[in-house]
């Protein structure tokens, strides 16, 4: 787990990753592509879909819902909370490096900006050997967070989706 602020204070920067060792780069990276079902591996997130362009392709839009991500912070896990919603951009797909960028154009989670980069790094050998998943981003200050909380909370939002991913890949 990575983390940085800014010189300027104007910018939080965090990274994680997670190890998946039954489930090689090549089965696990498109999984990640199919940018309109996030909602499938990422915990507590109950909706996404597409609203604009063509799944995996730059410039397509997806609609993911039921964040526990927001900047109400951790005090209140109760069910009266609105439900957190974000529409997100994929901004650039690289299949030879297994990353893709996307960014946030639209939430009421307390993001003003947000940049994200996934990147399926192969494990030894010849792809077979697991791999890793990496997740970093770029957010301005969350009101009502620090930058370790929003960190921890992307560690095992990631943790749960290798897990499921990797179950997913176990079963075919």
């Amino acid at each position: 787990m990575d983390q940085t602020e800014s010189q300027s204070g104007h910018k939080w920067e965090g990274k994680v990753s997670t190890r998946v060792a039954k489930a090689s780069a090549d089965q696990i990276w498109p999984l990640f592509v199919d940018f309109f079902n996030l909602h499938k591996w990422f915990p507590g997130l109950s909706d996404c879909y597409g609203i604009h362009g063509k799944n995996g392709e730059p410039g397509c839009v997806r609609y993911c819902a039921g964040f526990s991500i927001s900047s109400e912070g951790t005090s209140d896990p109760g069910e009266n909370r609105p439900i957190k919603w974000s529409k997100e951009r994929l901004v650039g797909v690289d299949p030879l490096g297994r990353s893709l960028n996307y960014e946030m154009v639209d939430s009421n989670n307390g993001f003003t900006s947000y940049a994200s980069t996934v990147r399926v790094i192969p494990g030894d050998g010849d792809g077979e050997g697991g791999c890793t998943i990496e997740w970093s981003f770029t957010v301005d200050p969350v009101e009502g967070w620090v930058l370790e909380d929003l960190v921890r909370k992307y560690e095992v939002g990631l943790q749960g989706m290798g897990r499921k991913m990797e179950d997913s890949i176990s079963v075919m």
